[in-house]
């Protein structure tokens, strides 16, 4: 019976030492699986003006910031004379990106040519618009600056 004992003891202590065993992970491994589950098309904070660093949600900071750049754009289209010779209601899309230095930079103006026909400073008084604007704090993804693009629809409307 002793025998039976130990040899059912030496037994089991044999066999569960695969219970024990741990898979081993590399690093490499669990940097695949978390680059798998960001979402790289969005961002934890989005740039923002001095006027927006008190906003705390998402979607209130994007509002802020693009609300701050809308109102700077229009100020700056309304201080023009801009007199047209025929009724005008366009869109000009204005597409821009904050580096991840925060600063602020147009990339492309698409705007259609019968609204550079009539108003053939606009993309200068666009862009001298967009220069005028202080720094802005870059946008964060997992606690590091990044680089954001943005389009911007500017509606050009003459009475």
């Amino acid at each position: 019976m002793k025998h039976g004992f130990l040899f059912v003891f030496l037994l089991l202590l044999a066999t569960s030492c695969q219970f024990f065993e741990t898979k081993k992970v590399s690093s490499e491994d669990i940097y695949k699986e978390e680059i798998k589950t960001i979402d790289w098309k969005d961002v934890d904070r989005y740039p923002s003006f001095s006027n927006c660093e008190n906003t705390l949600e998402k979607p209130e900071q994007k509002d802020c910031f693009i609300n701050t750049i809308n109102s700077q754009l229009y100020k700056s289209i309304r201080k023009e004379a801009m007199i047209a010779t025929r009724e005008v209601y366009d869109t000009v899309k204005v597409n821009f990106e904050v580096s991840s230095q925060g600063e602020l930079s147009i990339l492309e103006i698409k705007m259609d040519t019968v609204l550079q026909k009539e108003f053939p400073h606009l993309e200068t008084w666009l862009l001298q618009s967009i220069d005028s604007l202080q720094p802005v704090a870059p946008a964060y993804k997992r606690g590091i600056p990044v680089k954001t693009q943005f389009t911007l629809p500017v509606i050009i409307k003459t009475d």
